[in-house]
């Protein structure tokens, strides 16, 4: 009867404490081809300073490209620029703007965008811990210096009906096996992700996005219909989900900036590390542990005094 007393609570300590991730119903929007690239833009990508880009960039129907490989700036792919792949990437994001490629069903910021039920959130995200879901907002942001976590696998599409701004210095923390590839950012107007910000996700914006001075992404910056503009910058573009939920893409080839570079070789390590090890699965492990050693014990003293 004990044993079966402890197991129960054993289980019932395992549930409260893991994330829970696998129960939402959110779906994979499924970037198509767009999810080759870490930089995708509709009319120009521009560059100032040494960013450092890990994957590829493609710009269509526009084609300028400036500040790559000029100001410092690098990739570790190339850059498709008014070809027939950046075209079709272009078109794989959202409506045709302008070029002659085409898609199914609209694309993928036209689905993550369309996506419904969707929870309300403020229009500060920091100080919150959400798990997998679809969530909505006018404009959506993160207050200069403050967190928002992120826990549990799964997908997360965050739709914004206007902009999406951060603060100085905020960042976006996965924990319990959250996954950079499976977070979206579907924006109706412009995103700014303002400097010393560490973000997460891939954010797919109508119109254009600002990365400004030191900002870095783990994710991908797309503007359907303008520019991505670049300043200091690192962006990691994932490579797929240990999860299963994104459609696995080319992984990009790791360039690290060269010594004495302002920017992170990585992305939030070594908090993304510590936050990413199971801790809670330790905790859980420890007290059934402990359970048992006190079952031994108490059996043993019983033995002694018979």
């Amino acid at each position: 009867m004990r044993r079966s007393l402890i197991s129960l609570g054993l289980a019932a300590l395992v549930l409260l404490i893991w994330p829970a991730s696998a129960l939402a119903a959110t779906t994979d929007p499924l970037l198509g081809t767009a999810g080759n690239y870490a930089v995708l833009a509709g009319t120009a990508i521009t560059n100032t300073g040494p960013s450092w880009i890990t994957g590829q960039m493609g710009v269509s129907p526009g084609s300028s490209v400036t500040g790559f490989p000029g100001a410092g700036g690098a990739t570790s792919g190339h850059i498709d620029a008014a070809n027939p792949a950046s075209c079709q990437a272009l078109a794989d994001l959202g409506p045709p703007n302008g070029g002659a490629c085409t898609n199914a069903g609209g694309g993928a910021e036209t689905r993550a965008s369309g996506e419904t039920p969707c929870t309300s959130e403020p229009v500060n995200l920091g100080g919150l811990t959400l798990g997998p879901g679809l969530y909505c907002g006018g404009t959506l942001g993160i207050t200069g210096g403050e967190t928002l976590t992120l826990t549990g696998g799964g997908i997360y599409i965050f739709q914004s009906a206007a902009t999406l701004i951060t603060g100085n210095s905020s960042r976006v923390l996965l924990t319990g096996g959250a996954q950079p590839c499976d977070i979206f950012w579907t924006v109706a107007s412009s995103a700014t992700i303002a400097p010393a910000t560490t973000f997460v996700g891939n954010i797919m914006a109508v119109t254009m996005i600002a990365m400004q001075t030191g900002a870095t992404l783990n994710g991908r910056a797309m503007a359907r219909n303008g520019a991505v503009t670049l300043d200091t910058n690192r962006i990691i573009q994932p490579s797929g989900c240990i999860g299963g939920f994104t459609t696995s893409y080319p992984t990009p080839t790791y360039v690290p900036p060269p010594p004495g570079n302002i920017l992170p070789a990585t992305l939030g390590v070594p908090w993304e590390l510590i936050n990413e090890f199971p801790w809670m699965l330790l905790i859980a492990v420890g007290a059934g542990l402990g359970a048992t050693v006190m079952v031994v014990s108490n059996r043993r003293r019983r033995r002694r005094r018979a």
